[in-house]
């Protein structure tokens, strides 16, 4: 035990320089263990975010803009359904139950959602989460409305409060239904998902909302060939008899074209017709006459909402193996162009769109534990100057190179072994403080968990490099001559 006990009091008797090493290759651990636990509890969170069902089906268009729109509230989606589609598919003999989607409006920045009550008996969350009330009930009628449980601490709803629904989607309303008000009769419990910020009325009240609602649209101009009945007075000229030039009769006298003719001589060649003495006016006939009239129809209005279509449906089948056969026969329909996806399978594919910026920021701490190694190596080969009169005395009085170097190895270990220890525990402290601010502003679920064999990895990676760096200054240490130690410099 002499050996670690020099160790230790040697690193006490140099504090300011350990504490800076020890802080140095902490913050390293605490980015590289840090964006690992975060990395991880992402994707978690997302993955958690919808279980136990089977396809997610909107109109046509790709596959992570259905999730996206459909589950996470990111993004607008592609368009909409037929209700008798929606009805069409759950009559499917795979299907076990189908629940209907309706976005479109929202209350104040949180997205209102149209569905059934069957929503809240199906949609699952993470291992087995269901979706259950805080205080009050489903919405039955059309004007009841259940809120998310931050819609409800953010705007201190509670059972009872009317609310007003902005017509277009978050952020983005134009106008209010303040025609039809809702009540709240449902307020639902924290479940960390994209459920707590939404606020969820039922069709019955999306059909009322929209009743009425007029939205102007520009006046379209048709062109088309109509005949009308009643006389239309256009002016018609009578034809004119064209004077045909004969050939000059014998004898008679012939003008020659700019000559002035003689007295009595006729205006025209002989043989030809005498002028007429007036021209008849243009006169105006009455006649039905084809006429190609422009018609400008007016301004007219529709309804945003169609009552007869919905964003999208989930959908839990009979069997998960009749999934698939299911997903290609929705994609492949050919009465109205559709998107069926596998919200485990999408997943995936946002994880690849995204694993560069991961990779990205593991190179990132990567670099930022190499930088604090080697703090540590400068810090511990450096104060060999200040320690040649120390490892002078230890070779003094007996000390091989395995002691020297074992001393030496220690220090930078214990150095390693105080960083990562303290870059866990940041870890875990930025955890504790920013777990509900991250929750409330992202909707991201960070549990606070046990680290994982990627992090263990990590920190022994880190562990062993620290001990290695050891090795250097031992061996500058021990060949150091014990004459140039104990010999006082000018």
């Amino acid at each position: 035990m002499l050996i670690p006990r020099l160790a230790l009091r040697s690193l006490r008797s140099r504090l300011l320089t350990t504490s800076l090493t020890v802080a140095s290759i902490a913050l390293s651990v605490t980015l590289l263990v840090g964006i690992e636990h975060v990395r991880t509890g992402v994707r978690e969170s997302f993955a958690g975010t919808i279980k136990g069902t089977d396809l997610i089906v909107g109109a046509r268009g790709g596959s992570l803009q259905v999730l996206l729109s459909t589950v996470f509230g990111i993004g607008s989606p592609g368009g909409g359904v037929k209700l008798s589609t929606f009805e069409r598919w759950k009559a499917h003999p795979a299907v076990k139950w189908a629940v209907p989607y309706t976005l479109g409006d929202s209350h104040r920045g949180f997205r209102v959602v149209g569905t059934t009550a069957e929503f809240y008996e199906r949609y699952r969350y993470r291992a087995d989460g269901r979706v259950t009330f805080a205080f009050g009930h489903a919405g039955v009628t059309d004007a009841d409305v259940v809120i998310g449980s931050d819609v409800a601490e953010k705007l201190r709803y509670t059972i009872g409060t009317a609310v007003v629904v902005t017509h277009g989607m978050r952020d983005i309303g134009t106008s209010s239904h303040e025609a039809h008000p809702f009540k709240v009769v449902g307020v639902l419990n924290r479940t960390f998902t994209p459920i707590d910020r939404s606020v969820y009325i039922t069709l019955a009240g999306v059909e009322a909302m929209h009743d009425g609602f007029e939205k102007p649209v520009a006046p379209k101009t048709i062109f088309a060939a109509k005949t009308k009945s009643a006389p239309v007075l256009t002016p018609r000229v009578a034809r004119i008899p064209r004077p045909v030039a004969a050939m000059p009769t014998p004898g008679a006298p012939l003008v020659m074209p700019g000559a002035t003719p003689p007295p009595g001589t006729p205006m025209v060649m002989p043989g030809a017709s005498p002028p007429p003495t007036a021209v008849e006016a243009p006169k105006l006939i009455s006649k039905p006459v084809p006429v190609v009239a422009m018609a400008v129809e007016p301004a007219v209005v529709v309804d945003a909402h169609a009552d007869d279509q919905i964003t999208s449906f989930f959908i839990g089948t009979k069997n998960r193996f009749e999934a698939l056969m299911l997903q290609r026969e929705m994609n492949t329909d050919l009465v109205e162009p559709l998107t069926a996806v596998i919200p485990g399978v999408a997943l995936g594919e946002l994880w690849q769109n995204i694993g560069s910026a991961e990779v990205g920021l593991r190179v990132i701490a990567i670099f930022a534990v190499m930088i604090g190694l080697s703090g540590m190596l400068v810090s511990l080969y450096s104060s060999l100057e200040a320690r040649r009169r120390e490892m002078a005395i230890f070779r003094a009085v007996g000390a091989g190179p395995r002691t020297i170097i074992t001393l030496l190895v220690l220090e930078s270990g214990l150095l390693s072994l105080l960083g990562c220890v303290l870059g866990v525990v940041f870890v875990y402290a930025g955890l504790f403080v920013g777990q509900a601010p991250i929750e409330q502003r992202f909707g991201l679920h960070l549990t606070i968990r046990p680290l994982g064999a990627t992090e263990w990895g990590y920190l022994a990676i880190v562990l062993v490099a620290g001990i290695m760096i050891g090795f250097v200054p031992a061996m500058k240490a021990y060949r150091t001559s014990l004459v140039d130690g104990l010999s006082p410099r000018a």
